[in-house]
């Protein structure tokens, strides 16, 4: 039973299912947001932790309670107060909703990437009698932004989707409208329930902001002095009204966390960005006339060579490197005629490069690792160039200047070229998978849905 304090917090929110999305809508103090999406979004939240603390031990050989406690003696005392509080929200929301559940717990969970994916590859040989041979880090993703002669009408237009292992993928549902008491209200997908910030990262701000990422594949800086990604992520969508406010805010207190390529563009100028954000190394591209795009290869030659481990920038047998070309063929082919529709188009390509025919596969714009037989992989350190690895494109997000304007986006869950996954029929294709029965989902074809 909720509080009528409690009631009168939750009826200021919004929740609807729509092609298989949660549209979550918070408003009001941190706390307040918070409550809203712990109380809202329980019965999603209690169904990935009990994915993730599976899957934790079958990816890393150490438990999820144990990276928990890890990441709570590193940036548990770090964490500014304001989001202590919406996490605390969080955790009273999943409480009041019947699943018992602390601000500790909340920090963990937020943390989860960041820990496993950055911190211990760098730790595991203190821990482990041999170094860690692969690490799991999510660094395939697709983007583009693009204004000026490049597009339709010279006006920006931004579009990201999503890779990962089904597993995690299968959660990246939540496009949540957020309404702070204070900085800009802001609309996001979010990678799963209870996140303070997206960690799919594709942000459309009331400043008239839309911002995305790609990864840094193959790097392996971290300074764990530093402040988390996901807290310095939230913290630069809220306040900065402009891209050197974004930039500079990012920065603060940088630990090379979930490094990546951030495309931003600025409907108030036109202007667009790619800013590249290493440890000891970043680098700010900006244009008013022109594209850039985003594959997980790292174009500074400084971060690519002195912070990254290969990663497949000149090879089209890479993932990387065959994406690159491909951004640039068909940037070079729809040049001046960019708009809405067509970043959508492209988010679906999947011609491979190396094979020269269109052929869905690890190397696509649109990634399906699941039915890769990976003949022609040259990445030594990926852990998902393996055969038919259930992992690929989770999703699709697209925004125009109408969207930013009026602070909506466009979002497709599920493969971006619309490609339905069936759990069952995988698993029996390939028996190998049949492990994770009662841990993976279907995720049928969904159609693009505005959100606004």
């Amino acid at each position: 039973m909720v509080t009528a304090e409690q009631q009168k917090i939750i009826d200021r929110a919004q929740l609807q299912q729509v092609n298989g999305w949660q549209h979550l809508k918070v408003k009001g103090t941190p706390y307040e947001c918070g409550f809203q999406e712990g109380y809202l979004l329980v019965d999603e939240y209690k169904d990935a932790l009990r994915v993730y603390q599976f899957m934790t031990l079958e990816s890393f050989g150490m438990t999820y309670e144990w990276f928990a406690e890890q990441a709570l003696k590193l940036h548990r005392d770090m964490i500014p107060a304001r989001w202590l509080e919406e996490l605390r929200g969080m955790a009273e929301g999943l409480t009041a909703a019947g699943v018992p559940t602390t601000t500790d717990d909340m920090i963990a969970w937020n943390d989860w990437m960041e820990i496993t994916g950055y911190w211990w590859p760098q730790n595991a040989g203190k821990v482990m009698s041999r170094p860690l041979m692969k690490t799991h880090r999510k660094e395939h993703c697709s983007a583009i932004v693009a204004t000026g002669s490049a597009t339709v009408d010279g006006k920006p237009y931004l579009g990201h989707e999503s890779f990962d292992e089904f597993w995690s993928g299968q959660y990246f549902n939540v496009c949540k409208r957020v309404e702070p008491d204070e900085g800009y209200a802001f609309i996001m997908q979010a990678s799963a329930p209870c996140m303070l910030s997206s960690m799919t990262d594709f942000y459309v701000t009331a400043a008239g902001l839309n911002i995305t990422e790609t990864t840094l594949a193959g790097f392996d800086r971290y300074d764990e002095g530093g402040m988390p990604e996901w807290v310095r992520i939230r913290d630069a969508v809220q306040f900065s009204a402009t891209i050197d406010q974004f930039v500079e805010r990012l920065n603060k207190q940088n630990n090379g966390g979930y490094a990546n390529a951030w495309l931003i563009a600025d409907h108030n100028t036109g202007e667009i960005a790619r800013f590249e954000q290493g440890l000891a190394f970043t680098s700010l591209e900006r244009t008013f006339d022109g594209a850039y795009f985003g594959c997980n290869a790292v174009f500074d030659p400084r971060i690519r060579n002195l912070e990254c481990k290969d990663n497949g920038f000149n090879d089209p047998r890479q993932q990387t490197g065959a994406r690159r070309q491909r951004w640039m063929e068909l940037i070079d082919a729809y040049y001046g005629k960019i708009d809405l529709e067509v970043v959508k188009k492209m988010l679906a390509d999947t011609y491979d490069v190396y094979l020269g025919y269109n052929c869905p596969s690890s190397r696509c714009i649109c990634a399906h690792y699941d039915v890769d037989p990976q003949y022609y992989a040259d990445d030594p350190d990926a852990v998902w160039n393996i055969p038919f690895y259930p992992a690929g494109s989770c999703d699709a997000k697209a925004a125009g200047p109408d969207d930013v304007k009026h602070m909506k986006m466009w979002g497709r869950y599920g493969r971006a070229d619309g490609v339905e996954f069936v759990a069952r029929d995988f698993m029996d294709q390939h028996p190998l998978w049949k492990w994770m029965d009662g841990y993976l989902q279907d995720r049928p074809t969904q159609p693009w849905t505005l959100f606004d």
